[in-house]
């Protein structure tokens, strides 16, 4: 990353942190306006100005972030209330995401968009993860039923670790020369969705174990609990990574077991990762706009632009209220939870990976493709999240349908203090 770009990131943050107040409520998010800046400066193209950035540094930096929010998300859902409620992520994530992915793939197939069989599969996998990050005003809203949000929370949070192993898969059966068998293939795919929970389900419950009771005896202060966070998410991917798990998944699901085994309210903890997290997000939304964006403009064409809208607006709501077939729930929940599904970080780390990795013929509609979906994403989504809960939750008061709610013991709240969340 050049002096140049991170001279053009401080006065954006800056600017941000002096209309925070004023845009938090608005239409306008944070990542919003970001992906404003990038898209402004990138095709400007100020002649004293060179916004450039490695794709290496940038997936190193999109994991980071994307680790960080996994963990912080992850911490803050109460297991117990999981284990009782879990039906509506478990048929998102089992029934739906696969659904997303034959969907998308038939679609992408019978669109003139110039894609191989294999190439139309990868592309259907790279938006197949969603990123509650972008959803917030839906994830943190005390007027929805703790179990809508924690459904949504919870897809978002193990869809990209599930999806990663399918986009390698894809990625090489779609790049000619590859060798491996489908044994090899199944292994692989065995390993990363086992092992990666394995790891994070250890890192997460020694971690959250270890400074409960470091904390208690009076060897941790409050301000290093924030690093020793930071240190377990990472911990948890690498460990993971290295031993051919799913870091993603191990993020997650260390996350989990740290809350869970915290047992205390711990609010500088929360605190630092979530600023951390937000500065993370909002720098690769602006890289999004002034980097990778700026350089696939030339392959957008109008049935790109077809593609990404039916990938938001069709393909995930039908595979979504499929999945959600006899659970009770009504119509409106079924819209809710197909709608605010938006595309985020998951898909950006992908996309830099294949393309930094793999070498397929349509490479750049695929690319272009995904990142004008996440591009579309950021503004619908970010435009309807505010509306869509106040619209949700009325609907909510004024029904009778009863199988949104349910009664969910004490959870941390966004600061990490408990309180009881009635739903």
């Amino acid at each position: 990353m050049t002096l140049d770009t991170i001279m053009i990131l401080s006065v954006c943050f800056f600017l941000f942190s002096v209309l925070a107040k004023r845009i938090d409520g608005s239409l306008i998010t944070p990542p919003m306006l970001f992906l404003g800046f990038g898209l402004l400066l990138g095709r400007l193209g100020l002649e004293w100005f060179e916004i450039e950035i490695e794709l290496t540094a940038l997936h190193f930096l999109a994991e980071l972030t994307l680790v960080v929010i996994l963990f912080h998300d992850a911490a803050r859902i109460p297991l117990r209330a999981l284990r009782r409620e879990h039906t509506l992520p478990v048929r998102m994530l089992l029934v739906g995401m696969p659904l997303m992915i034959v969907l998308g793939a038939i679609m992408a197939s019978w669109l003139p968009l110039g894609l191989s069989f294999w190439e139309a599969c990868l592309l259907a996998t790279l938006l197949s993860p969603t990123d509650a990050a972008l959803g917030l005003p839906v994830v943190e809203s005390k007027a929805l039923p703790v179990r809508m949000r924690q459904a949504v929370n919870v897809e978002s949070g193990l869809n990209d670790g599930i999806a990663l192993p399918l986009v390698l898969v894809f990625a090489s059966l779609a790049t000619t020369g590859d060798e491996r068998t489908a044994t090899e293939w199944a292994w692989f795919v065995t390993r990363q969705l086992s092992l990666g929970p394995l790891v994070g389900v250890l890192i997460g419950g020694m971690g959250g174990w270890i400074i409960c009771r470091l904390y208690t005896h009076g060897w941790m202060g409050e301000r290093a609990e924030g690093i020793a966070v930071l240190s377990i998410a990472a911990l948890s991917f690498s460990v993971a990574d290295s031993v051919g798990g799913n870091g993603f998944i191990s993020a997650f699901s260390a996350g989990l077991m740290f809350g869970h085994f915290l047992k205390r309210p711990a609010p500088f903890v929360f605190k630092f990762a979530e600023t951390e997290g937000q500065l993370l997000t909002l720098s690769i939304f602006f890289l999004l706009g002034a980097v990778l964006l700026a350089s696939q403009i030339s392959n957008i064409t109008p049935w790109v632009v077809l593609y990404a809208l039916l990938s938001l607006v069709l393909i995930r709501m039908l595979a979504i209220g499929i999945s959600l077939l006899g659970t009770g729930l009504h119509g409106w929940s079924y819209v809710f939870l197909g709608w605010f599904g938006p595309r985020g970080l998951a898909t950006l780390i992908f996309v830099v990976l294949v393309q930094q990795d793999k070498a397929f013929e349509h490479s750049s509609t695929v690319g272009a493709t995904a990142l004008l979906t996440v591009v579309f994403s950021i503004v619908l989504h970010g435009l309807t999240a505010a509306p869509g809960v106040r619209l949700y939750a009325r609907f909510l008061d004024s029904s009778e349908h009863k199988a949104e709610r349910q009664a969910v013991p004490e959870v941390p709240t966004r600061k990490g203090e408990f309180s009881r969340v009635e739903s």
